[in-house]
């Protein structure tokens, strides 16, 4: 990273927007990420993309193998300025590639022996896969998967909207995850990445102004 140029586009915000990324930077965590498959409600992805920025997650998966269409950014409200989103064509190359970072797989799923939610290990890193409202996951995740988790349910219904699902589990995961003494910050050398992507992303004509400051420099 071109650290002069950093801090010169850092001048470009005001410190409350400086000191905003500080402390949002300081409670996000890449010990637990999100994946969600084939999800064709787009206005429900994008629901999925604002929990995770809510609840400090930093990278969303997104698991294209059938519908190829585009995160709602109306419906993510600026979220994707802020959650790192990444795009998969085949769910065999999404699982590879979380696995080769360290992360279980986890199928959220009413059926199977699933473990509750209230008596999920936060120490594991994982990685928790939705599918759609109707089907769930599909049997390739669920013959994947490391362990398969559902949220306690007493009524008629056996499921939830995706973007409800994924705000559940995140809020009780994250709040017992910052509980236990875990290394599930980011490191200094993430946040930094980070805080340079933000602050880009907070720039207006921001490649016009980079390109400037090489030009004079």
């Amino acid at each position: 990273m071109d650290l002069q140029l950093f801090e010169y586009l850092q001048s470009y915000l005001t410190e409350r927007r400086r000191n905003l990324f500080d402390t949002v930077l300081a409670q996000r965590t890449r010990h637990f990420t999100v994946v969600t498959e084939d999800v064709y409600q787009m206005h429900n992805a994008s629901a999925v993309m604002r929990s995770c920025d809510v609840f400090g997650i930093q990278d969303l998966h997104v698991i294209e193998e059938r519908f190829g269409k585009k995160m709602d950014r109306e419906i993510a409200m600026g979220a994707q300025k802020w959650v790192n989103l990444h795009r998969h064509q085949k769910v065999k190359d999404c699982i590879s590639d979380l696995r080769s970072q360290g992360y279980q797989i986890v199928a959220t799923t009413p059926h199977n022996d699933s473990c509750m939610l209230q008596d999920f290990d936060v120490s594991q890193k994982s990685a928790f896969f939705f599918g759609t409202e109707k089907e769930g996951v599909s049997q390739q995740v669920m013959d994947a998967a490391d362990t398969y988790l559902k949220i306690p349910m007493f009524g008629f219904t056996e499921s939830l909207n995706i973007s409800v699902s994924a705000a559940i589990i995140l809020q009780d995961v994250v709040t017992r995850m910052r509980s236990q003494n875990i290394p599930w910050q980011l490191s200094d050398s993430e946040i930094l990445e980070l805080k340079m992507q933000w602050t880009r992303n907070s720039i207006k004509s921001v490649d016009e102004i980079v390109a400037r400051y090489y030009r004079e420099n």
